[in-house]
Protein backbone atom coordinates (compact mmCIF):
# COMPACT_ATOMS: atom_id res chain seq x y z
CA UNK A 1 0.00 0.00 0.00
CA UNK A 2 2.83 2.49 0.88
CA UNK A 3 4.65 1.12 -1.94
CA UNK A 4 1.95 1.82 -4.50
CA UNK A 5 1.26 5.34 -2.68
CA UNK A 6 4.75 6.70 -3.65
CA UNK A 7 4.19 5.54 -6.95
CA UNK A 8 1.34 7.60 -7.48
CA UNK A 9 3.13 10.41 -5.51
CA UNK A 10 5.65 10.11 -8.11
CA UNK A 11 3.76 9.95 -10.99
CA UNK A 12 2.00 12.66 -10.27
CA UNK A 13 5.51 14.58 -10.01
CA UNK A 14 6.50 13.08 -13.33
CA UNK A 15 2.92 14.89 -15.11
CA UNK A 16 3.69 17.63 -13.66
CA UNK A 17 7.37 18.55 -15.16
CA UNK A 18 6.14 16.90 -18.33
CA UNK A 19 5.54 19.85 -19.78
CA UNK A 20 5.50 18.91 -23.35
CA UNK A 21 3.58 15.57 -22.19
CA UNK A 22 5.98 13.61 -24.69
CA UNK A 23 6.68 10.62 -21.40
CA UNK A 24 10.19 12.41 -21.12
CA UNK A 25 12.04 15.19 -19.19
CA UNK A 26 14.47 17.13 -20.72
CA UNK A 27 16.33 20.23 -19.22
CA UNK A 28 13.53 22.64 -20.14
CA UNK A 29 10.80 20.53 -18.76
CA UNK A 30 12.25 20.79 -15.54
CA UNK A 31 13.04 24.39 -15.37
CA UNK A 32 9.49 25.07 -16.53
CA UNK A 33 7.82 22.55 -14.53
CA UNK A 34 9.86 23.31 -11.21
CA UNK A 35 9.48 26.95 -11.78
CA UNK A 36 5.87 26.04 -11.63
CA UNK A 37 6.08 24.42 -8.49
CA UNK A 38 8.16 27.50 -7.18
CA UNK A 39 11.58 25.47 -7.63
CA UNK A 40 13.94 27.40 -9.13
CA UNK A 41 17.24 25.98 -10.38
CA UNK A 42 19.99 26.68 -11.98
CA UNK A 43 21.14 25.24 -15.40
CA UNK A 44 24.38 23.40 -13.83
CA UNK A 45 22.15 22.04 -11.58
CA UNK A 46 18.99 20.53 -13.60
CA UNK A 47 22.49 19.32 -15.91
CA UNK A 48 23.43 17.30 -12.95
CA UNK A 49 20.29 15.71 -12.54
CA UNK A 50 19.54 14.49 -15.46
CA UNK A 51 23.34 13.17 -15.73
CA UNK A 52 22.68 11.36 -12.69
CA UNK A 53 19.62 9.96 -13.86
CA UNK A 54 20.34 9.59 -17.41
CA UNK A 55 21.09 5.47 -18.07
CA UNK A 56 20.37 5.21 -21.64
CA UNK A 57 22.39 8.17 -22.30
CA UNK A 58 19.48 9.96 -24.76
CA UNK A 59 19.69 13.61 -22.46
CA UNK A 60 16.11 13.05 -20.43
CA UNK A 61 14.42 11.15 -18.41
CA UNK A 62 11.75 8.92 -19.26
CA UNK A 63 9.76 7.83 -15.79
CA UNK A 64 11.84 4.50 -14.69
CA UNK A 65 15.07 6.62 -14.76
CA UNK A 66 13.05 9.63 -12.87
CA UNK A 67 11.58 6.78 -10.42
CA UNK A 68 15.13 5.46 -10.02
CA UNK A 69 16.84 8.53 -9.49
CA UNK A 70 14.56 10.34 -6.85
CA UNK A 71 14.72 6.96 -5.04
CA UNK A 72 18.80 6.89 -4.84
CA UNK A 73 17.98 11.06 -4.22
CA UNK A 74 16.13 9.76 -1.31
CA UNK A 75 18.51 7.61 0.12
CA UNK A 76 21.29 10.05 0.16
CA UNK A 77 18.85 12.68 1.42
CA UNK A 78 17.82 10.77 4.60
CA UNK A 79 21.37 10.03 5.69
CA UNK A 80 21.66 13.67 5.64
CA UNK A 81 18.63 14.47 7.87
CA UNK A 82 19.60 11.84 10.44
CA UNK A 83 22.86 13.28 10.43
CA UNK A 84 20.96 17.12 11.52
CA UNK A 85 18.80 15.13 13.42
CA UNK A 86 20.71 15.03 16.93
CA UNK A 87 17.84 14.49 18.88
CA UNK A 88 16.34 11.73 16.89
CA UNK A 89 12.97 12.84 17.20
CA UNK A 90 12.44 13.01 13.61
CA UNK A 91 12.73 16.75 12.79
CA UNK A 92 15.13 19.74 12.64
CA UNK A 93 15.06 22.63 14.75
CA UNK A 94 17.01 25.63 14.26
CA UNK A 95 19.46 24.71 17.48
CA UNK A 96 20.35 21.60 15.66
CA UNK A 97 21.05 23.49 12.16
CA UNK A 98 23.44 26.10 14.37
CA UNK A 99 25.26 23.13 15.96
CA UNK A 100 26.09 21.24 12.67
CA UNK A 101 26.93 24.19 10.81
CA UNK A 102 29.14 24.61 13.86
CA UNK A 103 31.07 21.41 13.53
CA UNK A 104 31.74 22.67 9.94
CA UNK A 105 33.50 25.45 10.90
CA UNK A 106 30.37 28.10 9.91
CA UNK A 107 29.07 29.83 12.80
CA UNK A 108 25.62 31.15 12.36
CA UNK A 109 23.05 32.68 14.75
CA UNK A 110 19.74 30.66 15.62
CA UNK A 111 18.01 33.62 14.23
CA UNK A 112 19.57 33.29 10.77
CA UNK A 113 19.36 29.28 11.45
CA UNK A 114 15.54 30.44 11.89
CA UNK A 115 15.38 32.02 8.39
CA UNK A 116 16.75 28.77 6.73
CA UNK A 117 14.35 26.43 8.01
CA UNK A 118 11.47 28.70 7.07
CA UNK A 119 12.15 28.22 2.99
CA UNK A 120 11.38 24.35 3.79
CA UNK A 121 8.73 24.87 6.81
CA UNK A 122 5.25 24.39 5.20
CA UNK A 123 3.38 24.25 8.34
CA UNK A 124 4.73 27.02 10.38
CA UNK A 125 6.03 24.93 13.37
CA UNK A 126 9.37 26.10 13.09
CA UNK A 127 10.81 22.57 12.56
CA UNK A 128 10.99 20.45 9.80
CA UNK A 129 9.80 16.75 9.06
CA UNK A 130 11.80 14.18 6.87
CA UNK A 131 8.39 15.26 4.00
CA UNK A 132 9.29 18.30 4.24
CA UNK A 133 12.83 18.13 4.22
CA UNK A 134 12.53 15.39 1.29
CA UNK A 135 9.80 17.67 -0.62
CA UNK A 136 12.23 20.63 -0.98
CA UNK A 137 15.74 18.67 -1.46
CA UNK A 138 13.92 16.03 -3.77
CA UNK A 139 15.55 17.61 -7.21
CA UNK A 140 18.58 19.61 -6.01
CA UNK A 141 21.88 18.11 -6.90
CA UNK A 142 22.85 18.82 -3.57
CA UNK A 143 23.72 15.72 -1.56
CA UNK A 144 25.00 16.81 2.03
CA UNK A 145 25.86 19.96 3.88
CA UNK A 146 29.52 19.68 3.72
CA UNK A 147 28.99 20.59 -0.49
CA UNK A 148 27.01 23.70 0.51
CA UNK A 149 29.81 24.57 2.78
CA UNK A 150 32.51 24.57 0.69
CA UNK A 151 31.14 27.73 -1.48
CA UNK A 152 32.93 28.88 1.92
CA UNK A 153 36.35 27.41 1.53
CA UNK A 154 39.21 29.03 0.53
CA UNK A 155 39.77 28.41 -2.97
CA UNK A 156 42.92 28.22 -5.63
CA UNK A 157 41.47 30.72 -7.42
CA UNK A 158 43.17 33.08 -4.68
CA UNK A 159 46.33 33.10 -6.64
CA UNK A 160 48.94 36.51 -5.66
CA UNK A 161 51.73 35.43 -5.83
CA UNK A 162 52.14 34.19 -2.14
CA UNK A 163 52.83 31.52 -0.08
CA UNK A 164 48.92 30.64 -0.02
CA UNK A 165 49.17 27.67 2.77
CA UNK A 166 45.51 26.38 3.38
CA UNK A 167 44.77 24.24 0.84
CA UNK A 168 41.53 23.37 -1.41
CA UNK A 169 39.12 20.83 0.21
CA UNK A 170 37.41 18.35 -2.30
CA UNK A 171 34.51 16.12 -1.72
CA UNK A 172 34.64 12.31 -1.77
CA UNK A 173 33.18 12.48 -5.23
CA UNK A 174 35.52 14.16 -6.74
CA UNK A 175 38.49 12.45 -4.66
CA UNK A 176 36.94 9.09 -6.34
CA UNK A 177 36.27 10.58 -9.85
CA UNK A 178 39.75 12.34 -10.04
CA UNK A 179 37.78 15.85 -10.49
CA UNK A 180 40.41 17.23 -7.76
CA UNK A 181 43.36 17.16 -10.27
CA UNK A 182 41.55 18.88 -12.86
CA UNK A 183 40.51 21.94 -10.01
CA UNK A 184 44.55 21.87 -9.59
CA UNK A 185 45.18 21.97 -13.05
CA UNK A 186 43.27 24.72 -13.61
CA UNK A 187 43.81 26.37 -10.52
CA UNK A 188 47.88 26.28 -11.11
CA UNK A 189 47.19 27.94 -14.43
CA UNK A 190 44.97 30.55 -12.83
CA UNK A 191 48.24 30.78 -11.21
CA UNK A 192 50.62 31.43 -14.09
CA UNK A 193 48.28 33.69 -16.09
CA UNK A 194 47.99 35.46 -13.20
CA UNK A 195 51.62 35.42 -12.35
CA UNK A 196 52.65 36.55 -15.27
CA UNK A 197 50.66 39.41 -15.90
CA UNK A 198 51.65 40.86 -12.66
CA UNK A 199 55.20 40.23 -13.13
CA UNK A 200 56.53 43.53 -13.52
CA UNK A 201 55.43 44.21 -10.00
CA UNK A 202 56.64 41.55 -8.29
CA UNK A 203 60.32 42.15 -9.95
CA UNK A 204 59.52 46.12 -8.28
CA UNK A 205 58.66 45.02 -5.28
CA UNK A 206 62.15 42.39 -5.17
CA UNK A 207 64.50 45.25 -5.90
CA UNK A 208 62.75 47.65 -3.19
CA UNK A 209 62.83 44.92 -0.60
CA UNK A 210 66.59 44.59 -1.66
CA UNK A 211 68.36 47.87 -2.76
CA UNK A 212 65.52 50.61 -0.96
CA UNK A 213 67.17 52.56 1.67
CA UNK A 214 66.76 56.11 2.88
CA UNK A 215 69.68 57.71 0.95
CA UNK A 216 67.88 55.36 -2.13
CA UNK A 217 64.34 56.19 -1.73
CA UNK A 218 63.12 53.95 -5.21
CA UNK A 219 59.71 54.88 -6.14
CA UNK A 220 56.80 52.80 -8.18
CA UNK A 221 57.92 54.69 -11.46
CA UNK A 222 61.46 55.33 -10.86
CA UNK A 223 61.48 51.54 -10.17
CA UNK A 224 60.05 50.77 -13.58
CA UNK A 225 62.30 53.45 -15.45
CA UNK A 226 65.55 51.77 -13.69
CA UNK A 227 64.65 48.41 -14.91
CA UNK A 228 63.56 49.22 -18.84
CA UNK A 229 66.52 51.11 -18.66
CA UNK A 230 69.34 48.64 -18.03
CA UNK A 231 67.92 45.39 -19.60
CA UNK A 232 64.78 47.02 -21.93
CA UNK A 233 60.81 46.30 -21.17
CA UNK A 234 61.96 42.55 -21.32
CA UNK A 235 63.56 42.63 -18.11
CA UNK A 236 60.25 43.48 -16.25
CA UNK A 237 59.52 40.02 -16.39
CA UNK A 238 62.89 38.63 -15.04
CA UNK A 239 62.20 35.76 -11.98
CA UNK A 240 58.62 35.30 -13.77
CA UNK A 241 60.06 31.65 -15.59
CA UNK A 242 60.73 30.14 -12.58
CA UNK A 243 58.33 31.61 -9.85
CA UNK A 244 55.80 30.18 -12.96
CA UNK A 245 57.54 26.60 -12.48
CA UNK A 246 57.16 25.93 -8.94
CA UNK A 247 53.24 26.10 -8.96
CA UNK A 248 53.02 22.62 -10.30
CA UNK A 249 55.68 20.83 -7.40
CA UNK A 250 54.38 23.05 -4.88
CA UNK A 251 50.58 22.47 -5.59
CA UNK A 252 51.11 18.93 -5.69
CA UNK A 253 53.08 18.35 -2.78
CA UNK A 254 50.98 21.03 -0.49
CA UNK A 255 47.65 18.81 -1.71
CA UNK A 256 49.03 15.74 -1.23
CA UNK A 257 50.84 16.67 2.27
CA UNK A 258 47.22 18.28 3.39
CA UNK A 259 46.01 14.68 2.55
CA UNK A 260 48.11 12.85 4.73
CA UNK A 261 47.85 15.60 7.87
CA UNK A 262 43.85 15.21 7.78
CA UNK A 263 44.33 11.72 8.14
CA UNK A 264 46.87 11.54 10.75
CA UNK A 265 44.72 14.11 12.84
CA UNK A 266 42.22 11.37 12.56
CA UNK A 267 39.17 13.22 12.28
CA UNK A 268 36.15 11.34 10.55
CA UNK A 269 34.91 14.43 8.99
CA UNK A 270 34.40 15.14 5.21
CA UNK A 271 35.76 18.06 6.42
CA UNK A 272 38.03 20.17 9.07
CA UNK A 273 37.19 22.53 11.71
CA UNK A 274 39.09 26.01 11.70
CA UNK A 275 41.50 24.74 13.90
CA UNK A 276 42.53 21.89 12.47
CA UNK A 277 42.51 23.11 9.04
CA UNK A 278 44.78 26.00 10.34
CA UNK A 279 47.17 23.04 11.42
CA UNK A 280 47.05 20.45 8.48
CA UNK A 281 47.20 23.76 6.35
CA UNK A 282 50.21 25.31 8.00
CA UNK A 283 52.09 21.91 7.83
CA UNK A 284 51.42 21.32 4.35
CA UNK A 285 52.72 24.77 3.19
CA UNK A 286 55.83 24.64 5.27
CA UNK A 287 56.63 20.93 3.79
CA UNK A 288 55.62 22.09 0.47
CA UNK A 289 57.98 25.48 0.96
CA UNK A 290 60.76 22.96 2.50
CA UNK A 291 60.64 21.08 -1.17
CA UNK A 292 60.81 23.37 -3.49
CA UNK A 293 62.81 26.45 -1.47
CA UNK A 294 65.80 26.38 -3.71
CA UNK A 295 63.62 27.89 -6.77
CA UNK A 296 62.32 30.02 -4.09
CA UNK A 297 66.07 31.34 -3.55
CA UNK A 298 66.49 31.13 -7.83
CA UNK A 299 63.35 33.57 -8.02
CA UNK A 300 65.08 36.02 -6.10
CA UNK A 301 68.42 35.16 -7.48
CA UNK A 302 66.81 35.72 -11.72
CA UNK A 303 64.74 38.83 -10.26
CA UNK A 304 67.35 40.96 -9.53
CA UNK A 305 70.21 39.35 -11.93
CA UNK A 306 72.03 42.28 -14.27
CA UNK A 307 71.94 41.80 -18.06
CA UNK A 308 74.09 39.09 -19.24
CA UNK A 309 75.11 38.17 -15.73
CA UNK A 310 72.90 34.48 -16.49
CA UNK A 311 72.17 32.77 -19.35
CA UNK A 312 69.35 31.44 -18.14
CA UNK A 313 67.88 29.66 -15.12
CA UNK A 314 70.08 26.37 -15.17
CA UNK A 315 73.79 29.17 -15.46
CA UNK A 316 72.36 30.69 -12.24
CA UNK A 317 72.00 27.57 -10.29
CA UNK A 318 75.33 26.53 -11.57
CA UNK A 319 77.18 29.84 -10.10
CA UNK A 320 75.42 29.80 -6.65
CA UNK A 321 76.37 26.16 -6.14
CA UNK A 322 79.93 26.50 -7.80
CA UNK A 323 80.63 29.76 -5.42
CA UNK A 324 78.50 29.53 -1.97
CA UNK A 325 77.60 25.89 -1.96
CA UNK A 326 74.28 24.51 -0.88
CA UNK A 327 73.86 26.00 1.89
CA UNK A 328 72.87 29.07 -0.14
CA UNK A 329 70.13 27.36 -1.62
CA UNK A 330 68.20 27.74 1.96
CA UNK A 331 69.40 30.98 2.66
CA UNK A 332 66.12 32.95 4.29
CA UNK A 333 64.58 29.72 5.12
CA UNK A 334 64.20 29.66 8.61
CA UNK A 335 61.96 33.34 8.38
CA UNK A 336 59.83 31.66 5.46
CA UNK A 337 58.89 29.15 7.81
CA UNK A 338 58.25 31.35 10.59
CA UNK A 339 56.06 33.88 7.94
CA UNK A 340 54.23 30.68 7.22
CA UNK A 341 52.66 30.56 10.90
CA UNK A 342 51.00 35.00 10.98
CA UNK A 343 49.71 34.42 7.00
CA UNK A 344 47.48 31.60 7.27
CA UNK A 345 46.51 32.24 10.68
CA UNK A 346 45.51 35.88 10.01
CA UNK A 347 44.55 34.97 6.35
CA UNK A 348 42.16 32.31 8.26
CA UNK A 349 40.99 34.33 10.83
CA UNK A 350 40.11 37.36 8.60
CA UNK A 351 38.23 35.10 5.99
CA UNK A 352 36.14 33.27 8.66
CA UNK A 353 35.27 36.90 10.10
CA UNK A 354 34.19 38.33 7.06
CA UNK A 355 32.24 35.00 5.90
CA UNK A 356 30.33 34.89 9.90
CA UNK A 357 29.45 38.67 9.48
CA UNK A 358 28.23 38.39 5.75
CA UNK A 359 25.84 35.07 7.11
CA UNK A 360 24.39 37.04 9.92
CA UNK A 361 23.83 40.40 8.12
CA UNK A 362 23.07 39.89 4.41
CA UNK A 363 22.27 35.73 3.77
CA UNK A 364 18.70 35.01 3.44
CA UNK A 365 17.54 31.72 2.96
CA UNK A 366 21.21 30.37 1.86
CA UNK A 367 24.45 29.65 2.63
CA UNK A 368 25.84 30.49 -0.93
CA UNK A 369 27.57 33.88 -0.64
CA UNK A 370 27.87 34.49 -4.34
CA UNK A 371 30.81 35.08 -6.58
CA UNK A 372 31.74 38.85 -5.86
CA UNK A 373 31.39 37.95 -1.71
CA UNK A 374 33.98 35.08 -1.83
CA UNK A 375 36.25 37.32 -4.12
CA UNK A 376 35.73 40.17 -1.92
CA UNK A 377 36.53 37.86 1.02
CA UNK A 378 39.49 36.02 -0.07
CA UNK A 379 40.92 39.24 -1.39
CA UNK A 380 40.92 41.43 2.46
CA UNK A 381 41.98 37.90 3.78
CA UNK A 382 44.99 37.37 1.78
CA UNK A 383 45.74 41.20 2.09
CA UNK A 384 45.81 41.11 5.89
CA UNK A 385 47.76 38.00 6.05
CA UNK A 386 50.48 39.74 3.78
CA UNK A 387 50.33 42.91 5.82
CA UNK A 388 51.14 40.35 9.35
CA UNK A 389 54.50 38.44 7.66
CA UNK A 390 55.61 40.89 5.35
CA UNK A 391 58.30 42.00 8.02
CA UNK A 392 59.25 37.94 7.82
CA UNK A 393 58.89 38.20 3.99
CA UNK A 394 61.57 41.20 3.35
CA UNK A 395 64.19 39.80 5.77
CA UNK A 396 63.99 36.67 3.86
CA UNK A 397 64.33 37.84 0.42
CA UNK A 398 67.58 40.14 1.89
CA UNK A 399 69.05 36.82 2.88
CA UNK A 400 68.36 35.13 -0.49
CA UNK A 401 69.61 38.01 -1.84
CA UNK A 402 72.70 38.25 -0.07
CA UNK A 403 75.24 37.36 -2.43
CA UNK A 404 74.06 38.87 -5.58
CA UNK A 405 74.02 42.55 -3.71
CA UNK A 406 78.17 43.60 -3.53
CA UNK A 407 79.30 44.03 -0.65
CA UNK A 408 76.59 42.43 1.43
CA UNK A 409 77.86 41.27 4.37
CA UNK A 410 76.81 37.86 5.76
CA UNK A 411 74.17 38.10 8.80
CA UNK A 412 71.46 36.04 10.69
CA UNK A 413 67.67 37.13 10.31
CA UNK A 414 68.34 38.60 14.29
CA UNK A 415 70.86 40.66 12.87
CA UNK A 416 69.31 41.66 9.43
CA UNK A 417 65.88 42.58 11.61
CA UNK A 418 68.58 44.77 14.16
CA UNK A 419 70.06 46.30 11.24
CA UNK A 420 67.27 47.46 9.36
CA UNK A 421 65.56 48.58 12.35
CA UNK A 422 68.58 50.68 12.95
CA UNK A 423 69.54 52.11 9.56
CA UNK A 424 65.84 52.44 8.10
CA UNK A 425 63.42 52.14 11.51
CA UNK A 426 60.41 50.44 11.43
CA UNK A 427 59.18 51.60 8.10
CA UNK A 428 62.51 49.71 6.02
CA UNK A 429 60.36 46.53 6.93
CA UNK A 430 57.88 47.31 4.82
CA UNK A 431 60.05 48.17 1.82
CA UNK A 432 58.20 47.28 -1.45
CA UNK A 433 54.95 46.98 0.41
CA UNK A 434 53.04 49.17 -2.43
CA UNK A 435 53.48 47.38 -5.79
CA UNK A 436 52.50 44.25 -3.48
CA UNK A 437 49.12 45.46 -2.62
CA UNK A 438 48.83 46.90 -6.22
CA UNK A 439 48.94 43.38 -7.76
CA UNK A 440 46.35 41.81 -5.11
CA UNK A 441 43.32 43.17 -6.93
CA UNK A 442 44.06 42.16 -10.31
CA UNK A 443 45.93 39.11 -9.55
CA UNK A 444 42.90 37.63 -7.81
CA UNK A 445 40.54 38.99 -10.88
CA UNK A 446 42.82 37.89 -13.58
CA UNK A 447 42.51 34.19 -11.66
CA UNK A 448 39.52 33.86 -11.34
CA UNK A 449 38.72 34.96 -15.13
CA UNK A 450 41.02 32.33 -16.41
CA UNK A 451 39.87 29.13 -13.66
CA UNK A 452 36.74 29.12 -14.84
CA UNK A 453 37.58 29.80 -18.35
CA UNK A 454 40.12 26.48 -17.75
CA UNK A 455 37.24 24.71 -15.46
CA UNK A 456 34.92 25.23 -18.36
CA UNK A 457 37.51 23.94 -20.97
CA UNK A 458 38.62 20.81 -18.39
CA UNK A 459 35.02 20.17 -18.00
CA UNK A 460 34.82 20.92 -14.30
CA UNK A 461 31.47 21.58 -12.71
CA UNK A 462 31.60 24.94 -10.46
CA UNK A 463 30.57 23.85 -6.81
Amino acid sequence: CEASEQDRRLRALFQKLDVNRDGALCIHDLAVGLGRLGLHRTELDLRKIVKAGDKDLDGQLDFEEFVHYLQDHEKKLRLVFKSLDKKNDGRIDAQEIVQSLRDLGVKISEQQAEKILKSMDKNGTMTIDWNEWRDYHLLHPVENIPEIILYWKHSTIFDVGENLTVPDEFTVEERQTGMWWRHLVAGGGAGAVSRTCTAPLDRLKVLMQVHASRSNNMCIIGGFTQMIREGGPRSLWRGNGINVLKIAPESAIKFMAYEQIKRFIGTDQEMLRIHERLLAGSLAGAIAQSSIYPMEVLKTRMALRKTGQYSGMLDCAKNILAKEGMAAFYKGYIPNMLGIIPYAGIDLAVYETLKNTWLQRYAVNSADPGVFVLLACGTISSTCGQLASYPLALVRTRMQAQASVEGAPEVTMRGLFKHILKTEGAFGLYRGLAPNFMKVIPAVSISYVVYENLKMTLGVDSR
